[in-house]
Parts: structure tokens; C-alpha cells; sequence
């Protein structure tokens, strides 16, 4: 717990798409994080750090609410949060000066996830999030609100899918990283009270077209234009991907890690010339990360496998021991307390009150009855799956109803077991302690771990709202409100 004259600023880190098994602070034999190597000197570093979900809404929602994902109900079903206090309304009622910048498309005012912050800003990759809203906004909903022309609108959606996929390649996806950098730190410089800066970085999110002295260092000779860039292609089976792309691909990955890692280090080096670094609670961590090809699969959509979930967490704090490795499990939704105990706010008006057994400042942390369980919750990704239906299509190919592509999804993790709820398919069960790479399906040898933990996750399904509700609509979009379409295409997301 800080103390009465201990500065209380936060800085807030979202690494958007980092895989953590691509980090060399992690371990990884190639250098695509020397910054965050010395960050770490100076933090805890997690090791078993798990997401609430494995895509940017509700994962963001969470870190915001300190809720899971079905208590606050953002999701691609329902895509934007409601009736929850925000940690940054929170904070700026405390008198905090708050900021949020990002070029994430989820992380605008239309989901809500910006409410409270003092400041914020959308970085967009293609074009401004203004231009998708009003007129065309209204206009869509008239669309949808029509029989006769609801056909049309999913045709448009059918054409804005092609028109994105060519504007987001290339140099139409120049990285907006260090525009975000160059605002936090303008943020902070003219910050009269204390302040919390949230930002999340985009570069590793596809497509990956990094900078070209990083692609030289990690893809040398790669075309970024001439790989897949589309994961839908591949996971629907219309694209096949040799190991040689994949080598390709990683590299072009690894390249945009390592120009996230170098503007951290310019933000950093920034706070230290400018004594705004020795009190100031430090958070760099992943919302979720990514797959390339493993389960057969490409992004981080259809399933919630430990490379999508167990994410880079790293937290440094004046009172926490510096240059630690954690190997006690965590959640990311936990750091929504933390940050509340590091500023010294009880949030008693809050949505959710801070739990100190939750902070990771507290001797208590974890000290609950469910406390060696972390659970994530995976909703039917509604955007993902029109575009891997329309992929499937153009290819002649059918997707099989009953499979992961249409399955909703839950689990619950300690670092030696994983067991896997899902919707449309049997359900899985993992040793993690002997099989990191969930690629043995043990479900149903019955197990003490199996046992255990199936029923944790019954019990935590039953506190939130227990089983999905049935989703009768075969038409995917049509599963959604017409004001949850409206602000997906106010997003731009569908690509």
C-alpha cells in the first residue's frame, strides 16, 4: 500500500497480441525485448499470468471493471460495457488526471471503454473513427432495420470486409505506436495532479508490417504483402501455409515485438530524465497473444489455449521487490485492484469495491476460497466468424456447424491443470505441468486434477449466471441487437 506521501501515478501498458513465448525476457532465443530485459531488472515479472479471455474487448473490459466477462457483458454478442464504473472514472473522481491512447478499434467511446478518462485519443490504422459514425451509422441501422434491406447490408459487409483487407496492408498500416508515445508523454508533462496513462500498442496485432530496420533484423528479404496476413483464410482451410511462411511470419512478428519493446524504451528513458520514474507504479503486460498454426489454427480467435491466455505480465512498484520471477498464478483482472490499492482509493462507489485479496501489493493477495483458480470466458466471436464464413464460401467450402468456429467457451487454469468447457464440442481436459502444449486431451481419465477442477469451474459458472442462453438466429450478425451493429461498423473492425 503506497503511503500518504508516496506519489500514486500509474502508467499502464497493454502490448496488444504479444505472445509471451516471443519475449526474450521470457526466455526467448531471439532479441525482440532487450528494453523490457532491463525493465525487468527493476519489476516482478509473472510467469503464470492468466487473461479473462483471448481477444482486446473483454479482456479491457476486465482490467477496467475488474470483472469477468460474462458480470460485464461486453463481448462481440454484445459489444460495448454498461452499467459498470470504470477504473478510470474511479480515479479521475479521485482527482486523478486520466488518459487513454491507442490505435485499438475496440477502445473508442462507442464500447465504452474510454469513460473517465480526461483524455483520449484513437489512433486508427485506415481511417478515423469519426468518419464510421454519425451519418453512416444511422444509415446502417436504417439498413438493418429493414427486411428489404437487411440482404444489402450484408452485402456491404461482404464488400467493406475486401476494401478493408486492401487499405490495411502495406503502407496503409504504418504503425501509430509512436504517435501514442509521443501523446503519454505530453500527457504527463502537463499533468497537474496525479495521473494514471493507459495505453495499448497495436503493432503486433495483424496485419504485420513492421519497420523496415526491424523486418531486417528479424525477416530479412520478407514481403510482408506476399505472406498471409489473412488468418481467416487459413483457418477456414482455404490457405495452406508451408513452414517456410511461417518462419516468414513469426519473423515479421518478432520485428513488430521488437518496435514495441523500442518505444517503451524511449517512454521509459523519457520518465527517468524527467523524475517521473522512481514512485510511479509501472504496469507492461499482453492482453491476450497469438497462434501460428498450433491446434491448427492462425490469430486468436476459436479457442483459449495457454498462448492466447497465459500472457507477459511485468509490474513495477516502489514497494514491490525489483527483479523477481512470480510463479504464483495471477489474473489480469486482479490489476484493476492494484492499481486502486496503489492509489490509495477504496472505490466504496464503485461498481466493484477493491478487495485487497485481489491487489498484488497485499500480504493477503489470492487469500480466497477460489484463489489457486484463474477462469476465462470466450463468447462466439460474431465479427471473426462472418469473415471466416465468407473466406469459406469464396473457397467452396461448408464449415461444420457443431466445431470450435461456433462454439462459446470456458476454462479454468492453475499452472498444472487446464479443464476447457466448450459449447458445440466435447470438452477438454490438459496436464499442464507435463503438457504445456495442450496437445494431450486427458478428459475423461478421471483424474483428481480432472475431478477438481471441473467442478470449480461448475461452481464459478453457476456465480456468473450459470450456462449460455441458446443462440437460435443461423444468421451470425442477426444473433445481434441493432445497436450492437451499429457500433461494430462505427468500429470498422470487420475486416
Amino acid at each position: 500500500m503506497t503511503t500518504d506521501d508516496t506519489p500514486g501515478n500509474v502508467v499502464f501498458v497493454v502490448m496488444d497480441t504479444v505472445r509471451k513465448s516471443h519475449l526474450s525476457v521470457y526466455g526467448y532465443d531471439r532479441p525482440t525485448t532487450p528494453g523490457l530485459e532491463r525493465f525487468a531488472e527493476e519489476a516482478a515479472v509473472f510467469e503464470q499470468a492468466v487473461a479473462p479471455a483471448p481477444w482486446t474487448l473483454p479482456v479491457h473490459a476486465s482490467l477496467f471493471t475488474g470483472m469477468y466477462p460474462s458480470e460485464h457483458g461486453a463481448s462481440q454478442e454484445n459489444p460495448y460495457l454498461e452499467g459498470a464504473t470504470t477504473l478510470a472514472e474511479t480515479l479521475s473522481a479521485a482527482g486523478y488526471d486520466t488518459a487513454c491512447y491507442s490505435s485499438n478499434a475496440w477502445i473508442t467511446p462507442y464500447t465504452h471503454l474510454t469513460d473517465g478518462f480526461d483524455d483520449q485519443d484513437n489512433f486508427f490504422e485506415v481511417m478515423p473513427g469519426d468518419f464510421l459514425s454519425g451519418p453512416l451509422a444511422r444509415a446502417w441501422k436504417a439498413m438493418n432495420d429493414s427486411d428489404s434491406l437487411r440482404k444489402v447490408a450484408d452485402y456491404l459487409v461482404s464488400v467493406g470486409n475486401k476494401i478493408h483487407e486492401y487499405t490495411a496492408s502495406g503502407e496503409g498500416a504504418d504503425s501509430k505506436t509512436p504517435q501514442v508515445i509521443d501523446r503519454t508523454i505530453e500527457f504527463i508533462d502537463d499533468a497537474d495532479d496525479e495521473y494514471f496513462a493507459f495505453i495499448n500498442l497495436m503493432d503486433a496485432h495483424l496485419p504485420y508490417h513492421p519497420p523496415e530496420e526491424y523486418k531486417e533484423e528479424f525477416a530479412p528479404g520478407v514481403d510482408s504483402t506476399e505472406v498471409c496476413q489473412n488468418s481467416k483464410e487459413y483457418n477456414c482451410g482455404a490457405r495452406d501455409i508451408d513452414d517456410d511462411e511461417w518462419e516468414a511470419i513469426e519473423g515479421l512478428y518478432d520485428a513488430e515485438i521488437r518496435h514495441i519493446d523500442a518505444q517503451l524504451q524511449r517512454l521509459f528513458g523519457w520518465l527517468q530524465d524527467n523524475d517521473e520514474w522512481e514512485d510511479t507504479m509501472v504496469v507492461v503486460c499482453a492482453d491476450h497473444g497469438e497462434l501460428h498454426g498450433e491446434h491448427g489454427l492462425y490469430g486468436h480467435e476459436f479457442c483459449i489455449y495457454d498462448p492466447l491466455v497465459n500472457v507477459p505480465l511485468m509490474v513495477k512498484h516502489p514497494e514491490m521487490e525489483q527483479g523477481v520471477r512470480e510463479d504464483q498464478q495471477v489474473e489480469l483482472l486482479d490489476l484493476y485492484h492494484t492499481v486502486l490499492d496503489h492509489a490509495g482509493v477504496g472505490a466504496e462507489r464503485s461498481t466493484v469495491p477493491l478487495d485487497r485479496t485481489r491487489s498484488l501489493l497485499s500480504a493477503d493477495y489470492r487469500d480466497f476460497a477460489e484463489g489457486e483458480f484463474a477462469f476465462v470466458e470466450y463468447f462466439r466471436p460474431v465479427v471473426e466468424l462472418k469473415q471466416l464464413e465468407q473466406k469459406a464460401s469464396d473457397a467452396g467450402i461448408e464449415l461444420e456447424r457443431d466445431s470450435r468456429f461456433y462454439s462459446r467457451m470456458r476454462a479454468v487454469r492453475r499452472p498444472d491443470a487446464k479443464y476447457i468447457r466448450n459449447e458445440r464440442i466435447s470438452d477438454e481436459f490438459y496436464h499442464l505441468d507435463s503438457d504445456p502444449g495442450e496437445r494431450d486431451d486427458a478428459r475423461g481419465e478421471g483424474s483428481d486434477e480432472e475431478v477438481e477442477l471441473e467442478a470449480t469451474l461448475s461452481s464459478f459458472e453457476e456465480q456468473v449466471g450459470g450456462e449460455w442462453k441458446e443462440v437460435e438466429d443461423e444468421n451470425v450478425l442477426g444473433d445481434m441487437s441493432d445497436d450492437a451493429k451499429d457500433r461494430l461498423q462505427d468500429l470498422g473492425y470487420i475486416d
